[in-house]
């Protein structure tokens, strides 16, 4: 597993995008965080947490290939 995970937060669509883009920007990928809000709006909650999960798999890659793998 990697150091995000959207399994145990809170299911609400603003909750998960926030804890996304902290993902994001916590690992160097800020300039990703408009196109990911614009992608989990632009459908259902369903494609919303699909896209946050596509996302904080993002935020995982890029802390596992600098090594920070660390707790939140």
């Amino acid at each position: 597993m990697g150091k995000y995970t959207l399994t145990g937060h809170d299911g609400n669509a603003f909750n998960l995008m926030g804890y996304t883009a902290n993902a994001l920007r916590r690992e160097g990928l800020g300039y990703l965080v408009k196109e990911m809000q614009e992608k989990a709006t632009s459908d259902d909650y369903y494609h919303l947490v699909a896209v946050c999960h596509d996302y904080v798999q993002m935020a995982n890659e890029a802390a596992e290939a600098h090594g920070s793998d660390d707790d939140e």
